[in-house]
């Protein structure tokens, strides 16, 4: 293939807004076979050129050659030439319908590439896909709901149903290998051999204290998230404070029942020293 028409078939591609992955997804072929042609390395072979004029919405004359067919006038009765034999040119694909500038596939799913530069794709494989021409894209498939707003991931539903935005999202996909760890450790099952143990060992007033064990749970998931996120306030401070009271009063620390109580008033005074420390941070990223 000379050089020219490995030019035109990028101006195409590029024109059909189209990646290299995508054109060779639509016609059967790898991705470096469409890289060779656009290169000049390689031809495509018969079946190959009719596919791309046929997602290309151009004649194979057209899109070798980079002349336009044009349709004649119909000239007047007695002034018709006489009729050329007719070319020979394969069947386009019955169930492709292209439009003079918007086109519709039924190749491997639904494919709607508008005049105005939106595009919609439709497959079992890769869900739903909206593409508008400003750059916002919509993806809904088995991996969630994504929506890209110009380039920035604004709102994220990952397969489990978990709803993020903004920061979110960003703490999501800077999550360190530690942090997945953590987050993923199974801590209930260590507070389930805690509470069974200490409750058939009956020291410590046995099973009348053991189901403490569970309020370890929340307490231990709400510092993973706190400290990935570098937020305070979202640690489960009042669960902490519950159970130490719960302690005071089993073991008469700090004057029992009587006195314990006294924990509760640290609960506004932690979440307005995480108030504060969140007003710095802000500050100082306005800076």
């Amino acid at each position: 293939m000379n050089i020219e028409t490995a030019n035109r078939l990028l101006q195409y591609r590029k024109e059909n807004r189209l990646s290299q992955e995508e054109l060779a997804e639509k016609i059967g072929v790898s991705r470096q076979a469409v890289s060779k042609w656009e290169r000049a390395e390689a031809s495509p072979d018969t079946d190959n050129l009719i596919r791309l004029a046929e997602v290309y919405g151009v004649s194979l004359d057209e899109m070798l050659t980079g002349k336009k067919t044009e349709t004649p006038t119909e000239a007047p009765q007695s002034e018709q030439a006489e009729p050329e034999p007719e070319q020979e040119y394969a069947e386009p694909d019955p169930q492709t319908t292209y439009h003079k500038y918007d086109r519709v596939s039924f190749k491997n799913g639904i494919h709607v590439n508008s005049k105005d530069g939106d595009r919609v794709h439709v497959s079992f494989k890769d869900g739903v896909n909206v593409h508008e021409k400003d750059g916002d894209h919509v993806h809904v498939g088995w991996d969630g709901i994504h929506v890209d707003e110009k380039g920035k991931n604004r709102v994220y539903t990952d397969e489990n149903g978990n709803v993020m935005v903004d920061e979110e999202i960003k703490n999501a996909h800077n999550a360190t290998p530690a942090y997945n760890f953590f987050k993923h450790f199974p801590f209930w099952a260590i507070a389930l051999i805690a509470f069974l143990a200490w409750g058939f060992s009956g020291v410590c007033f046995g099973w009348a204290l053991s189901w403490i064990c569970f309020f370890s749970i929340p307490i231990y998931y709400s510092l993973v998230d706190a400290i990935h996120k570098r937020k305070p306030i979202n640690f489960a401070y009042p669960v902490l404070v519950v159970a130490a009271y719960i302690i005071f009063g089993y073991f008469n620390i700090c004057g029992g029942w009587s006195f314990g109580w006294i924990v509760f008033l640290t609960i506004p005074i932690y979440y307005c020293v995480c108030t504060l420390f969140k007003a710095t941070d802000e500050d100082k990223d306005d800076e």
